[in-house]
């Protein structure tokens, strides 16, 4: 007989602050900073990831972020200029005296330096340029020569690859023999003759199989190259859609000059969902760190096309302002039905956003998605339309004004599906990013059908 314990859940006691910097820890942190005790910063900031005192450098404030940085000196670490979000990248690279800024580049992979660079002025980036080896900066320039968004942008330089017609053992003795390998990497990419890849062999069949066995025998089942030039959007989907871990980039040639790695893709990836949360929202790329012109400006322009939805959903209620004067308990009513029909259309934009960002929705399905949209609302709508006549009966001491309030959510509802789906569709077709513009266009659609619903159905039925 096994005797039960309790076992702890995992869940409960997950704690969801984990991966948080620790208070204490930051307190310290800029106790030293204010205090000038360089040897009490660097027993703080040794334990630290380069990506949580990345997070510190964004939530400090501008001149404690200074100090830190002069403090820390020849400490820093280039992995956290890789970690800074952009807005203030460019205010730490200035910071950094040119010695420190030279040592720290140097310790970064050339994907990492491109990305640095790309977005700084001219003289930041011939200083970080100069801090290089001489094949890294040809390697980084050449590289700064592709579109931007490209594959060629996101790819490393620095390729382990080996002859189709060598063995394990020859590429064993090969790598124990390289001094400059990659800090990591996955797979030997095997070239042909004419340095075009053929295959991927990860290092755990390599280290596995006997010293006999041919490469070409233990190559990886799923093998996809990109092109140079693809944009990075694509080459995430890839990475995501095929569970791939690294995969080589070759020229129009179809020859290997590069490699791309799942950490860079996934990067990609979260920067593209980040996008389309943020230009749902209408608020751009702003982020914590932006400053407050900044920020007043990214927001200015979807505030003004909100107002102008506004005021055309104004201009529909105006059409019925003697029916409303008439029945004062209409301009109670209204806001249910504006609410109700923004919320369903939201779900169904947000749906098919996300949908359309991953290849799902697409010319085969989307009258099948559509429909299941407006069916959705449909269904919603009666069961809400129902619980709006009980409301009318308890509230205005009859059922009529819920009839046409039930009414008009049903239509509302149906509409919201509808232009939920239909719109970011249409904006993806005409070349339109349906994250950044499908939100003004539905609450538009779902205040105006609403509010024209309800009292139109309301001046014919009560008036």
């Amino acid at each position: 007989m096994v005797e039960e314990t309790d076992q702890p859940n995992v869940d409960d006691d997950r704690d969801d602050d984990a991966y948080e910097l620790d208070e204490s820890v930051v307190d310290r942190i800029i106790h030293a900073v204010e205090t000038g005790d360089q040897a009490k910063l660097q027993e703080e900031l040794e334990p630290l990831h380069a990506a949580d005192i990345a997070d510190l450098l964004e939530q400090i404030s501008r001149s404690e972020r200074r100090d830190l940085i002069l403090l820390y000196d020849r400490d820093f670490d280039g992995e956290i200029l890789s970690e800074l979000d952009e807005s203030i990248r460019e205010e730490v690279i200035s910071i950094l005296h040119p010695e420190v800024l030279a040592d720290a580049v140097r310790e970064l992979e050339t994907d990492d330096v491109v990305d640095l660079v790309e977005d700084l002025e001219d003289a930041q980036q011939e200083a970080i340029l100069g801090a290089l080896e001489d094949s890294d900066r040809v390697a980084v320039e050449n590289s700064l020569t592709y579109p931007e968004y490209s594959a060629g942008r996101l790819m490393q330089r620095e390729v382990v690859m080996a002859p189709e017609h060598w063995n394990v053992g020859e590429a064993i003795d090969y790598l124990r023999d390289q001094d400059d390998l990659p800090e990591q990497f996955y797979h030997i990419t095997l070239v042909d003759v004419r340095m075009r890849p053929v295959g991927d062999v990860t290092l755990g069949k390599l280290m596995a199989s006997r010293r006999e066995i041919m490469l070409t025998s233990i190559v990886e089942d799923s093998f996809h190259v990109i092109p140079v030039n693809q944009d990075e959007e694509d080459v995430a989907y890839a990475f995501n859609q095929y569970h791939l871990i690294s995969a080589p980039v070759v020229d129009e040639d179809e020859r290997l000059v590069g490699v791309i790695t799942i950490d860079d893709a996934m990067a990609v990836l979260d920067e593209e969902h980040e996008e389309d949360i943020m230009r749902l929202a209408g608020v751009g790329e702003n982020s914590l760190s932006d400053k407050v012109i900044e920020t007043a400006k990214g927001r200015f322009p979807w505030l003004a096309v909100n107002l102008v939805t506004a005021i055309l959903a104004s201009m529909v209620i105006s059409m019925f302002d003697q029916a409303i004067t008439q029945l004062v308990a209409l301009a109670v009513l209204m806001p249910i039905v504006a609410s109700m029909g923004g919320n369903a259309g939201t779900q169904s934009l947000t749906v098919a956003v996300r949908a359309i960002a991953t290849k799902d929705l697409t010319g085969r399905n989307v009258w099948r998605v559509i429909r299941r949209e407006v069916l959705v609302g449909l269904i919603n709508g009666v069961i809400f339309a129902i619980a709006m006549g009980i409301v009318g009966v308890v509230w205005f001491g009859g059922p009529e004004l819920g009839y046409v309030l039930g009414a008009a959510m049903v239509i509302n509802l149906v509409v919201a599906g509808l232009a939920g789906t239909v719109i970011p569709v249409m904006l993806e077709r005409a070349g339109v990013d349906p994250a950044l513009a499908s939100g003004a266009f539905v609450t538009t659609v779902t205040d105006v059908v609403g509010f024209f619903a309800f009292l139109g159905l309301a001046a014919l039925v009560l008036l």
